[in-house]
């Protein structure tokens, strides 16, 4: 797992919408990255709504959210759809599969997928806070705006 202090590695995916995001399009915000495994999950699609249905919240705080898991473009539009999202992007770190999650030491070989974790980072570029979470928990969307915070 990425450590904080750390330079927090650029990318370059796509949102559910086909747009290319890249983390320095958010220079001088913070950044919550929220891996989440797999789209269609029970946890996961409650993960992803909290954090949209707290989006008010995150712009108040000058932070933007970007979900991010290795499911393909196509998945997370129709997940997106499915979840009524409205605010919040979410990433496909499909192709090459999982390089930036690797990049942030979030894969898990076991599944094939990201493990769920939070990863803050700073208006400069740098991981002001991390959490791996157990796969079948919801990260508590409280304690990321305590570390928002303290960032």
């Amino acid at each position: 797992m990425i450590q904080v202090g750390a330079k927090a590695p650029d990318f370059k995916l796509e949102d559910q919408s086909g747009n290319e995001v890249s983390l320095n399009d958010f220079e001088g915000k913070k950044v919550l990255l929220s891996w989440h495994p797999l789209a269609f999950t029970s946890i996961c699609t409650n993960q992803m709504t909290d954090l949209d249905d707290n989006a008010q919240r995150f712009k108040d705080a000058n932070t933007v959210v970007l979900g991010m898991s290795v499911d393909a473009q196509p998945s997370k539009e129709a997940w997106a759809q499915a979840m009524g999202l409205k605010e919040i992007q979410i990433l496909a770190d499909f192709h090459p599969h999982a390089e930036v999650t690797k990049a942030y030491g979030v894969y898990n070989d076991e599944m094939g997928a990201s493990g769920r974790a939070n990863v803050l980072v700073d208006e400069n570029g740098m991981v002001a806070w991390v959490k791996e979470y157990p796969i079948k928990e919801q990260p508590d969307v409280e304690e990321v705006f305590k570390a928002i915070e303290n960032a």
